[in-house]
């Protein structure tokens, strides 16, 4: 076990480290506090930061600080148990249309489900605010709604959702959303070349299925890689590399098992799925994911930043040549609190959110 030196304020040392990994001095510092929930953060062109807050309010961060007011016109969220107002993902030409998307849950307590939205945001109002997508069925119980998003180099959007907990066979389901990533265009439409397009009984929006409750999408264009990762139940939490079409077992393969203590299945590998990339037993709880390219700490360029819940730690995972896993290294369990998402900026830090009442967003840069 090697010797990592951490910067937290003042510098001391914690000995923390999975794999091998180059010892980095860093800071981290509180930019903006009395957050409720804070679930996602997003970078605007014009130097702005939205935070979205799980209690259903989007928020703006700018001049150095947080405004007090939120963004008027956006829609109710069904804010009970883990739902709520989730990702914000600005648009690629954001800078000429002004578009953000907000992922959400709607609906009622026994009748719920995802939805995408798409608004203009001008000053602090969401104007021509659209549904673009909603997950069907709708589920009895208000969890596992998934939620995250992220733009594929062709500007189709992919959606990650939640099996309902209560619902986890849909996952295997091709005329069920449940459980499944599903890929569309900036307006709503279904690309013609998603694999279950002219499938018979299938969901045309569906790109991947066999998931249990995705909560990180990052694409790496140098590779052309999709990344995932999910929840799994006790144990049993993914990173997966996915590719359309196919089926990531869930809850036909786990390396999970039940909360009671029960065996949810006997199989961790079958042919005709995909087995993950990597999967943390006990669980990590993985939250936020991004991948790093910015210029402020070299050491950590190419590598995946996922943050977790339940270690509330985050993992730096170095990806292989071929998508596996080359090592992984834990970092800023200092903080000690959950965390709930991580964000590489356009500045070449790395920003995080504190899941709690009084949550914070923090901005990690090199030690001076």
């Amino acid at each position: 076990m090697s010797l990592l030196r951490i910067v937290y304020g003042l510098p001391f040392f914690l000995l923390l480290l999975v794999g091998s990994a180059q010892a980095v001095d860093y800071h981290i510092e509180t930019l903006a506090s009395g957050l409720e929930h804070p679930w996602s953060l997003a970078f605007l062109p014009d130097g702005r930061m939205l935070v979205t807050e799980r209690a259903g309010r989007l928020r703006v961060f700018e001049h150095g600080r947080l405004r007090e007011e939120p963004v008027s016109g956006v829609p109710d969220s069904l804010v009970r148990n883990q739902g709520g107002l989730f990702e914000v993902l600005p648009d690629p030409e954001f800078a000429d249309n002004g578009s953000i998307y907000l992922s959400q849950a709607h609906g009622s307590a026994r009748a719920n489900t995802t939805r995408l939205l798409r608004g203009r945001l001008e000053d602090m109002t969401l104007h021509d605010v659209e549904v673009l997508f909603e997950a069907r069925p709708t589920r009895a119980a208000p969890v596992h709604f998934g939620g995250r998003m992220a733009f594929l180099p062709d500007a189709t959007l992919v959606l990650g959702l939640g099996d309902g907990f209560d619902d986890r066979e849909d996952a295997q389901r091709l005329d069920s959303h449940t459980g499944s990533i599903v890929r569309l265009h900036r307006d709503g439409r279904v690309p013609d070349d998603n694999p279950f397009v002219d499938h018979d009984g299938a969901l045309p929006e569906i790109y991947s299925y066999g998931h249990r409750n995705v909560q990180g999408l990052v694409h790496d264009p140098e590779n052309n890689r999709l990344w995932s990762h999910e929840h799994g139940p006790r144990g049993g939490d993914e990173l997966n590399v996915i590719e359309p079409g196919e089926n990531y077992g869930w809850p036909i393969v786990s390396h999970g098992i039940d909360y009671s203590g029960a065996r949810i299945t006997p199989y961790t590998s079958l042919p005709g799925m995909r087995d993950p990339v990597r999967h943390w037993t006990p669980a990590i709880a993985p939250s936020g994911m991004t991948l790093y390219r910015g210029e402020l700490f070299p050491e950590w360029q190419g590598s995946l930043f996922i943050s977790s819940l339940v270690q509330r730690q985050v993992r730096r995972v170095t990806p292989g040549a071929e998508g596996g896993v080359e090592s992984e290294e834990v970092l800023f369990a200092e903080i000690g609190e959950r965390l709930r998402d991580i964000r590489s900026g356009p500045d070449g830090a790395l920003y995080l959110l504190t899941d709690k009442p009084d949550g914070r967003v923090l901005r990690v840069t090199p030690a001076p």
